[in-house]
């Protein structure tokens, strides 16, 4: 195993025999940290490139649309990840919202592409996480447990 480093000002732990695949989607997953579950907008602007392309049909453009949308919702806010795959310089997950202020948690399938180390650009698709009443599949959307009843 290779030794351990930091990149950026800002920290994330990689080793140095990682893949670039593998350093990218620790990128992603801090920055989700950093932004959503810690509320850190200094710090997230790290991660965040300053021409960031966002094609969410549900957030404003660019790094402000989103760190503006970050901002109106509760603090409650979590993100929570089940899987994450890359390859080359995209890195998509399959996650969780809760806390959004809505009744339902968010499942989303977001896609990231990564250049120069940052974010750049960024697709979702967002569901409102089903109950086992609402699964017509009888299997949980996200993880192995449904959310409770509405």
């Amino acid at each position: 195993m290779g030794s351990i480093g930091c990149m950026g000002s800002i920290g994330y732990l990689v080793e140095a025999d990682m893949t670039a695949p593998e350093q990218n989607k620790a990128l992603v997953l801090k920055a989700f940290d950093t932004l959503f579950n810690q509320r850190d907008y200094g710090a997230a602007e790290y991660f965040w490139s300053e021409h960031y392309i966002q094609h969410s049909a549900h957030i404003a453009p660019g790094r402000a649309g989103l760190f503006d949308l970050i901002r109106s919702l509760p603090d409650t806010l979590r993100y929570e990840h089940q899987l994450v795959l890359a390859e080359g310089d995209h890195v998509m997950l399959h996650g969780r919202f809760t806390g959004n202020g809505s009744p339902a948690a968010l499942v989303a399938a977001d896609v990231v592409r990564v250049e120069n180390g940052k974010l750049a650009e960024h697709w979702d698709v967002l569901q409102d996480e089903a109950t086992r009443t609402e699964s017509v599949s009888g299997l949980p959307m996200f993880g192995d447990r449904f959310p409770p009843e509405r």
